[in-house]
């Protein structure tokens, strides 16, 4: 068959693409045997940020004499060369930046033996073209909508989160799906979402994040090795996540996982996290990574929006020194406390707090000095009391609020920071508490801690007058 002439024939960058069958859907050496002017030049002169391993065509070469090995490349010329299927993919991989790859594999009816033949057809994009990322099949249509719908009528992100993901499970027909976020800053992990296919089969995913898991996470990106996921459909694909990823592998393999799909979840250039796919359906492959796709373009947007406002929430709650709450979020809480219509009154503990000496220590070792001062003060207050309910008021005054107390639990608590305290160089405290059996009277309470806390601060400065004042 004239292949030359077949590929020339036609205008868009197209080559002919040779796959080795070995049966019972196993495959040899894939080839790009040869390619019109535009594929060849592709190669030979690409745009920039489009290049290749190398940039000379040899005719009959191995793929991956042009690309790294790429298992969504080879499963694609599989099911159309040997298979007979028709495939089309719009992806960005991750090996070239800002560029976007709309590719359709066609079968050759022609067959040397055990060679079967496929064309494989691309475009070349600067940028996503939304209609081709909407041209989609209807079931896959049907569930990005959906998921789409969930997200934005919804009140409760995680909650809906984990409904999208027990779809996403149903769609791929896999055992088990999660969505794990991955924290650059704090170089963490965390479970957004996870689904099982059988409900007594409870083992997270948080049962893996130790310490030493956001490593193996960053591993990730080399097992995708420059493509825009990895799907193991079978035996011969996990044979290459063992080469890339021993590690993972044997987790995998000690969990019974015999196919895995992994996608990673990004904001621009960004990347979030990953969503990931256990013991899938294989014979759906395509169909599941053209509903990942889609799904992923979305989820990255609404992730990366979720993000953003848990952060904007912490630094309008949160003391970015010390790491307890700020005096914003301890006055709302007074006026909630103080505004409830609820008929059970409950208790209310209150205790000030105010550093002593944090002024000298400023003086003499610098704000660096103070700062230290003021982290190891929280710590302290750490060790007795969770750390919502901490508030730093001031430069060096803590609050602490706690409801359904009672007096004698106040007093030891009050006891244990004192004890606690002595652990810590400088750190000396005044404290004034009080406590009332009616919540609503919290803000009596906290007049009558503030006032008691200076007078324990009067008799510390009585027995240290070498201390200045502030």
């Amino acid at each position: 068959m004239d292949f030359q002439a077949l590929v020339d024939g036609i205008g868009a960058m197209t080559c002919v693409v040779s796959v080795e069958d070995l049966g019972n859907g196993r495959y040899g050496k894939i080839c790009i045997v040869t390619g019109n002017k535009g594929y060849i030049d592709s190669i030979e002169k690409p745009a920039p940020g489009a290049e290749l391993l190398v940039q000379k065509f040899v005719p009959n070469s191995e793929y991956t004499n042009y690309l790294t090995k790429d298992l969504n490349f080879e499963d694609y010329s599989y099911r159309a060369a040997v298979e007979g299927k028709c495939l089309h993919s719009y992806a960005k991989p991750e090996r070239m930046q800002g560029i976007w790859f709309n590719m359709s594999f066609i079968p050759i009816g022609h067959r040397d033996g055990n060679i079967c033949y496929c064309l494989y057809i691309m475009e070349i994009n600067f940028s996503a073209d939304t209609k081709r990322l909407s041209n989609v099949s209807s079931d896959t249509a049907v569930g990005v909508l959906d998921t789409c719908i969930k997200l934005r009528s919804s009140r409760d992100f995680k909650e809906t989160m984990g409904e999208v993901i027990e779809d996403i499970r149903e769609q791929c027909d896999a055992s088990y799906c999660c969505i794990l976020l991955v924290n650059s800053y704090e170089m963490k992990c965390t479970v957004l979402c996870e689904s099982y296919k059988d409900k007594s089969l409870k083992i997270s995913m948080n049962d893996y994040l130790d310490a030493d898991f956001y490593e193996l996470a960053q591993s990730w990106n080399t097992l995708i090795s420059g493509s825009n996921c990895l799907i193991a459909k079978n035996e011969q694909d996990m044979e290459v996540v063992k080469e890339r990823n021993p590690k993972w592998y044997k987790s995998m393999v000690d969990a019974d996982i015999k196919s895995i799909i992994i996608f990673p979840l990004k904001f621009r250039e960004d990347l979030l996290g990953y969503i990931w796919a256990a013991n899938f359906k294989s014979d759906d492959a395509p169909k599941i990574k053209e509903t990942l796709e889609t799904t992923t373009f979305i989820l990255g947007s609404e992730i990366n929006n979720y993000l953003l406002m848990d952060r904007l929430k912490i630094l309008s709650s949160k003391d970015m020194l010390t790491g307890v709450m700020n005096r914003n979020e301890m006055n709302n809480l007074i006026d909630k406390i103080y505004n409830l219509t609820d008929d059970n009154p409950n208790s209310v503990g209150v205790i000030f707090v105010d550093l002593n000496g944090l002024k000298t220590v400023n003086d003499e070792g610098g704000h660096v000095a103070g700062d230290i001062l003021l982290k190891n003060a929280a710590a302290v207050l750490e060790e007795v009391f969770l750390p919502s309910d901490i508030y730093r008021a001031g430069g060096d005054e803590f609050t602490i609020i706690v409801t359904g107390i009672s007096e004698s639990e106040l007093l030891e608590k009050v006891e244990a920071v004192r004890e606690a305290a002595e652990h810590y160089e400088n750190v000396s405290f005044a404290i004034g508490y009080c406590y009332d059996e009616n919540k609503h009277n919290v803000k009596e309470a906290l007049r009558i801690a503030d006032e008691r806390m200076y007078e324990d601060k009067k008799k510390y400065y009585e027995m240290h007058p070498e201390k200045k004042k502030r």
